[in-house]
C-alpha cells in the first residue's frame, strides 16, 4: 500500500498593513477609549465615596471654601444693619467656633438649601446670639465643608462660642437629643438663655435630626477682624 499522503495545511500570513492602525476597526477604537473612560470615571468615583466616608464630600467642599471666604469678606465690612442686629437673608453675621474640635466657620443669616451650601446658618425666626431666648443655627454633616459633621462628639461642657459684630458669646454644651425632622419644638424658649445646634442624623441620611443643647456661659468683646 501507498503511503499516506501528508496534508500541509498553510496559515496564511497576517499583511502587516492589517495590523496599522490606519486599518484598525473604528468600533474597536470606540469600544477602548470608551472603557479607558469608564475606568478613570470609577475610580474617581471610589476615591470621591472614601473621601466623603472619612472625612467630607470634596467637590461640594470646595464650594463652600470659596464661599467662606466671601462671608469672611462680607463680615470685615459689614452693613450698618448686621450691627444693629437686623441682618437679612444671605447675610454673614458671625463665626462659630468648635475649639474641642478645632473648627471654626463663618455664619449666615437663613437656612434655605443655598444658604447652608456657604456655612452654618442662623434659624431666621430665633434671637440672634448674644440675645435672650434659644439661638438656633444649622449646619452640613457630610457636605458642604461638612461644618457639624462631629458634633455627635460634643460632650458636657464644651464650649461653643460665637463672634458676632457686637460681642462674643460664649455657650457650653448640655446635652444632646435625637429628634424627628418635625420637631421643631426644639427651638422653643426655656427658662434660661441657650444655643442650638441642629444637623441631619445619621451621617448620609435626613431621616432625623441631632440636636445640641448649649447653655450660654458668658459674653466678652468680639475678636471678629474689620476692614
Amino acid at each position: 500500500m501507498p503511503l499516506p499522503v501528508r496534508r500541509r495545511f498553510l496559515v496564511p500570513l497576517l499583511d502587516s498593513r492589517s495590523m496599522s492602525p490606519a486599518h484598525r476597526s473604528p468600533t474597536r477604537e470606540v469600544t477602548r477609549f470608551l472603557s479607558s473612560v469608564l475606568m478613570v470615571t470609577g475610580a474617581l468615583l471610589i476615591v470621591d465615596a472614601g473621601v466623603t466616608v472619612a472625612w467630607q464630600e470634596p467637590i461640594s467642599s470646595f464650594f463652600a471654601n470659596r464661599q467662606q471666604d466671601r462671608l469672611g469678606n462680607a463680615l470685615a465690612s459689614a452693613p450698618r444693619r448686621v450691627f444693629e442686629r437686623k441682618p437679612l437673608r444671605g447675610d454673614a453675621i458671625g463665626k462659630i467656633a468648635l475649639p474641642t474640635q478645632d473648627r471654626s466657620y463663618f455664619v449666615i443669616e437663613g437656612t434655605d438649601t443655598d444658604d447652608l451650601r456657604k456655612g452654618p446658618g442662623h434659624y431666621s425666626d430665633t434671637p440672634l446670639p448674644g440675645q435672650r431666648g434659644t439661638v438656633a443655627i444649622a449646619g452640613h454633616r457630610t457636605t458642604y465643608l461638612a461644618p457639624f459633621r462631629k458634633v455627635d462628639r460634643l460632650k458636657r461642657g464644651d464650649p461653643v462660642i460665637v463672634d458676632m459684630t457686637y460681642g462674643r458669646f460664649t455657650y457650653r454644651v448640655e446635652k444632646t437629643r435625637i429628634v424627628k425632622p418635625e420637631q421643631t419644638e426644639v427651638k422653643r424658649r426655656v427658662g434660661h438663655d441657650r444655643l442650638v445646634l441642629t444637623a441631619c442624623h445619621p451621617l448620609y441620611s435626613a431621616a432625623q435630626r441631632i440636636v445640641v443643647f448649649a447653655r450660654f456661659a458668658g459674653r466678652g468683646p468680639s475678636r471678629l477682624k474689620r476692614k
